[in-house]
C-alpha cells in the first residue's frame, strides 16, 4: 500500500511536456556572437517550464525561453532549435509572465511590431513592458595592453497602449509629469502622498490608474490617456 501511494506522489509532481507543433515552429539557429561577453542574448538562462496557448489549437505545455537578440522565443527539440512562429494569435506564459506579439504602432504610424509583456490590463488602456539589449563592444588600452571584455545589459521599457498604439512611459519624475502635463499638479500631490517610486513597477501602474482616475472624473475632457502624452512630446 505505500509503494502505491509513493508512486502516485510522484506521478502527480511531474508535468509532462508535449511537443510543439511543426506549423507554429520555425527553424533557428543559436547565436554565437556575444558567447564572450559578459551576460547573455536570453531574459534567462534556462528553459522555464511554460504554456504556449495557439487560439486555435489551444494550450501546450512546453520549456522555451526568450532571446532578448532576436526577440524570438525559443524552443528546443533534441538537438534542433526553434524560433515559436511570430504571430499576434500565439502566446506563451513564461515564469508568470505573458509574452504577447503585437503589431503595434507608434502614434506617429511608425512600425513597433514585437514581443511584449503585459503588466496591466483595464478597460481604457493596457501596459506592456519590452526587453531590449545594451550592448558594450569589447575594448582594449594599447597603452597598458589591457583588455575590457564585452558586455550585454538587459534594458526593461514600459509603454502604455490605446487602440494598438502605444507610447514609452519615461522613468523619469519630470518628463512623466510632463507627459500627463494636464493632471501634473494632482498627480504631485499623489506621488508625494504614497511615496511613488518610478523605477517600481507596481508603483508605475499605481500612477497611471490615478492618472485615468482623474480623467475619467473630469466629463468635459477626452478620456485618451495618450492624446496629451502626444501632445506634450511634439
Amino acid at each position: 500500500m505505500k509503494k502505491i501511494i509513493f508512486v502516485s506522489v510522484l506521478l502527480t509532481n511531474f508535468i509532462f511536456y508535449a511537443q510543439l507543433p511543426q506549423n507554429i515552429l520555425t527553424p533557428t539557429q543559436r547565436v554565437t556572437d556575444y558567447d564572450e561577453y559578459e551576460g547573455t542574448v536570453y531574459l534567462k538562462t534556462q528553459y522555464k517550464e511554460a504554456s504556449v496557448i495557439d487560439e486555435k489549437l489551444g494550450t501546450i505545455d512546453a520549456k522555451l525561453k526568450y532571446n532578448i537578440f532576436t526577440d524570438a522565443l525559443e524552443y528546443k527539440e533534441d538537438k534542433n532549435l526553434y524560433n515559436v512562429y511570430k504571430t499576434p494569435t500565439v502566446h506563451a506564459r513564461i515564469d508568470g509572465d505573458y509574452f504577447y506579439y503585437c503589431e503595434f504602432k507608434s502614434t506617429r504610424g511608425t512600425d513597433r511590431s514585437g514581443y511584449y509583456v503585459l503588466v496591466e490590463l483595464n478597460d481604457q488602456y493596457r501596459i506592456y513592458k519590452k526587453y531590449t539589449l545594451k550592448i558594450k563592444d569589447p575594448l582594449s588600452n594599447e597603452m597598458t595592453h589591457t583588455q575590457y571584455p564585452g558586455e550585454l545589459r538587459t534594458v526593461t521599457t514600459y509603454y502604455l497602449e490605446e487602440n494598438n498604439k502605444i507610447l514609452e512611459l519615461p522613468l523619469n519624475k519630470k518628463e512623466l509629469l510632463a507627459s500627463f502635463s494636464d493632471k501634473e499638479e494632482e498627480l504631485k500631490s499623489y506621488l508625494k502622498k504614497e511615496k511613488i517610486r518610478f523605477r517600481k513597477e507596481e508603483d508605475l501602474i499605481r500612477l497611471i490608474a490615478k492618472y485615468n482616475a482623474l480623467k475619467i472624473d473630469n466629463p468635459t475632457q477626452t478620456r485618451s490617456l495618450l492624446s496629451n502624452v502626444e501632445k506634450s512630446r511634439r
